[in-house]
């Protein structure tokens, strides 16, 4: 296996919302920074940097993971959703859409993480109920303490992305 030193470089490959990049980075260097400095994704947010608050979450390969917790070199190969790539063009995601609907936003300094939380529960779980929609969120900090809303909101859209699959 490689030594991986604290200076050393490396490149990697990663898939981000749909776009291929090769990369050269440090060991050292975690993968919210590297999305939010070498990419400019600047969505995902750095909290607590210890992985408590869930500001940093991201999707990968399919599966909501706190990016500070993670180093890039760890990602490389791997395909990774961030807040950005939510959207298709113009169009908001339903999950995005039932948000702005039901003003879970507020400051929206946790709202990137909520949502790819509220994604990955969906994914897993399309019809949560409360309990189970707040047990998903538990990894989500939110200082606003908007959590009644963003829970109307996650229910809309759990609807709304049923509503789709049955057409």
């Amino acid at each position: 296996m490689e030594e991986l030193g604290n200076n050393s470089r490396h490149a990697i490959q990663l898939k981000v919302n749909g776009i291929n990049y090769q990369l050269e980075v440090e060991a050292r260097r975690l993968l919210v920074d590297v999305l939010r400095h070498d990419l400019g994704l600047t969505g995902t947010h750095v909290g607590c940097e210890q992985g408590v608050c869930g500001s940093c979450t991201v999707m990968l390969n399919g599966q909501a993971i706190n990016s500070c917790l993670m180093f890039a070199v760890q990602a490389n190969g791997t395909e990774i959703k961030t807040v950005e790539g939510l959207a298709q063009g113009y169009e908001l995601h339903p999950l995005q859409k039932a948000f702005k609907q039901q003003h879970a936003l507020q400051c929206g300094f946790c709202s990137p993480g909520v949502l790819l939380n509220s994604l990955d529960l969906l994914q897993k779980n399309p019809q949560p109920d409360e309990a189970e929609i707040k047990e998903g969120l538990s990894g989500n900090m939110c200082r606003c303490g908007g959590y009644d809303n963003i829970v109307k909101a996650i229910k809309e859209a759990a609807s709304e992305l049923a509503g789709k699959k049955a057409e």
